[in-house]
């Protein structure tokens, strides 16, 4: 098994020990929703329909979080593994090779982070 596949292996494994650890994570702070005084003033039908919408937020957001960090760390290590083989097929061009590679990697980080911020829209504004 090639170092490539090795790192894309272990991304892939990460990924969804991430997806599941933040599954897992929004559950549980979305879990107790309590709030007596609307509460007691709300009818049965409205109280499970308000606990359902909040559950249902907290699942989407651990999802959400989870894909978007499980598909940046395969893309991370699928062109961390080409930007060394092809420093190590043609070591003249490692300072190129190094640029788009690293600039690669900027435009991954923000496509997750833009996912964290979406995920935040969902649990605060929704």
């Amino acid at each position: 098994m090639t170092k490539s596949r090795k790192l894309a292996r272990l991304a892939l494994v990460l990924g969804v020990i991430i997806v599941l650890m933040g599954t897992i994570a929004a559950i549980g702070v979305f879990a107790e929703t309590g709030n007596a005084g609307a509460a007691a003033q709300t009818t049965q039908v409205e109280q499970q329909t308000q606990d359902n919408t909040v559950g249902l937020k907290a699942i989407a957001s651990g999802i959400a979080i989870g894909l978007a960090a499980c598909g940046g760390g395969i893309g991370m290590g699928i062109s961390g593994g080409k930007a060394a083989e092809g420093i190590s097929r043609q070591p003249e061009a490692e300072g190129k090779i190094r640029t788009s590679f690293m600039l690669g990697l900027v435009f991954i980080e923000t496509a997750i982070i833009y996912a964290l911020l979406v995920v935040i829209l969902i649990i605060f504004v929704l």
